[in-house]
């Protein structure tokens, strides 16, 4: 079991925050909370305090590289166009944001703060869900504890299907249509992990969960998923 990280445990250059546990005990469990495109991680932080965990430390991180002069920021090597309809285009590349998040793991968690792979999770947004995918594609040696990927796939940088699949367990939360998670989306996530679950609201669009229903299935996933001795509270988490 690994002790509460603190600012110190992090380079200096990564913005975050860290969000303690609902208890005095030490964590079991790090969430790893990553904004969409264009977000800060200001507003995870609140979503980390939302969530209210037992013996879970949230950290919200924010994207490493500025969006223009929009004051949003995001996680692409590039800022890329989409030329079917101007706006920006998610899939732009994570060599560096993955390499950031794979030092904040393995360099800051594991090794400083003592944590082992299978504890730690990611829940990731939109381009967010993309680049922690990826991280956990590139480490499929290690199991991660889980991914909850919001309105985003794998990166067209990864692979089609890979031999040796990854272990790490994926959700997949996304709209019922006019989702950027689509039926190809999901079959190059079951080439390249074990265990993926897709789970569509009722509703089109990909969005962060807006009630009860669509909060549901995270928080399942979070009850399997966690190594806690209290459970994952009960009842309805509303989100902004």
């Amino acid at each position: 079991m690994g002790r509460l990280p603190t600012a110190a445990d992090f380079p200096a250059n990564v913005v975050l925050t860290i969000v303690p546990p609902r208890d005095s005990d030490p964590p079991t469990n790090v969430l790893i909370l990553l904004h969409g495109l264009g977000d800060q991680h200001s507003s995870f932080t609140k979503l980390g305090q939302q969530l209210n965990l037992p013996e879970t430390v949230c950290i919200a991180v924010q994207a490493p590289h500025g969006l223009l002069d929009l004051g949003g920021f995001h996680w692409g090597d590039d800022i890329v166009f989409d030329s079917s309809d101007g706006g920006l285009d998610a899939d732009a590349g994570f060599k560096q944001s993955t390499a950031m998040l794979k030092g904040l793991v393995e360099d800051d968690l594991i090794t400083k703060c003592r944590y082992r792979a299978r504890e730690i999770l990611f829940l990731g947004f939109g381009q967010g869900a993309m680049v922690a995918l990826n991280l956990a594609r590139i480490a499929a040696d290690a199991e991660l504890g889980g991914i909850i990927g919001i309105g985003g796939g794998l990166p067209s940088e990864a692979p089609a299907a890979q031999v040796n699949k990854c272990k790490t367990p994926v959700i997949i939360c996304a709209g019922s249509s006019e989702s950027t998670v689509t039926s190809s989306s999901e079959d190059k996530l079951k080439h390249n992990f074990e265990h993926v679950e897709c789970k569509r609201y009722r509703r089109p669009g990909d969005h962060m969960p807006k009630d009860r229903d669509e909060m549901l299935p995270i928080m399942q996933f979070l009850a399997r998923r966690l190594r806690s001795t209290k459970g994952i509270p009960k009842g309805s988490v509303e989100l902004a």
